[in-house]
């Protein structure tokens, strides 16, 4: 797993090759894909929302009118190429008339991409598990989505991003959350940001982790922590992280701020993480690379092993019997 937070930065130096690229546009893309192999698509949602950009986690189709079939495009990402969910969505748009692409390793969607003669992007098989292979995710995505001039921005970061020099700031990171639950906070600009927060947790680091985003859960979650003597417990067992963002709205920096304190007078603990970087992308990744080191080292504190899944692993070998 060091290995490959280390070489992360060099993935944005990948080129992407698209075989048989569309001449038409599409007016809607759809991304079906699952835990690592949607994260990408996330964060490009996140950073240009203004794209015509849906993402699908499931099987089948997201409803679509039959009116706007013709001009949707379906993107099956599987970082493996064996994703169940996945491989239905893309077999679902094939039987519905929805023009269909895909990003993969290999697998059955390189074999269905290449029987039905659609673009598809094959990304480096380094061996590293979907969620530390975001930067060839991205690069693929906007390949595929012919955003040229987004993927010339992530081009730069082969450069700017500094892996090892984030490591001993998610080190004590870790140590400062050992024997708690991460609950991760963010504006809702930055969901994408501290989703891939609560899956490096999960993931790598082998434990509990949630996530929410403001101003919504000033609505709701805040209250279940307004806690009586006999439910106090309860709310002693989670750490939250709160990821500041200087370009946020500032009604919801003031949000943040206040709810830091409302927490603090409960005896809730807690701990800025502020993004960091000279632009959008260098924020995201940075920040992401300091989660990777620190669910690395939560996982050296509690002796787990951090890049295999083994119950995603076993999972799926009890729900194809």
């Amino acid at each position: 797993m060091r290995d490959a937070i280390l070489a992360l930065a060099k993935q944005f130096s990948w080129q992407p090759i698209v075989e048989r690229p569309r001449k038409r546009k599409f007016k809607k893309i759809v991304v079906a894909g699952m835990g690592g192999s949607h994260l990408a698509a996330d964060i490009l949602q996140s950073v240009h929302s203004e794209l015509p950009l849906r993402v699908h986690r499931d099987y089948g189709l997201p409803h679509i009118p039959v009116s706007e079939r013709s001009s949707t495009l379906l993107i099956a990402s599987s970082y493996s190429g064996n994703t169940e969910e996945t491989l239905d969505a893309f077999e679902e748009a094939r039987k519905t008339g929805i023009a269909t692409a895909a990003i993969a390793i290999g697998g059955k969607i390189e074999k269905m991409a290449r029987q039905n003669r659609v673009p598809y992007v094959q990304m480096p098989d380094t061996g590293i598990q979907p969620r530390s292979a975001l930067g060839f995710s991205i690069k693929g995505l906007c390949a595929l989505m012919e955003l040229e001039g987004v993927n010339s921005e992530l081009s730069m970061l082969a450069r700017t991003l500094k892996p090892a020099s984030l490591e001993d700031r998610g080190k004590k990171l870790a140590r400062t959350l050992k024997g708690s639950i991460p609950l991760i906070y963010a504006s809702t600009r930055n969901e994408a940001v501290a989703y891939n927060w609560k899956i490096k947790f999960n993931e790598t680091g082998k434990i509990p982790a949630f996530y929410n985003v403001l101003p919504e859960l000033n609505h709701n979650e805040m209250t279940g922590f307004d806690h009586t003597q006999k439910n106090a417990a309860l709310s002693k067992r989670f750490h939250v992280l709160f990821l500041t963002d200087e370009e946020d709205h500032p009604r919801t920096q003031k949000r943040m701020a206040i709810l830091r304190k409302l927490y603090q007078a409960r005896g809730l603990a807690n701990t800025i993480v502020s993004l960091r970087g000279a632009n959008r992308w260098m924020k995201i990744f940075s920040s992401l690379i300091l989660a990777d080191w620190a669910a690395v080292h939560v996982a050296a504190l509690y002796g787990a092993e951090s890049e295999q899944v083994p119950m995603v692993e076993e999972f799926k070998k009890m729900i194809m019997r």
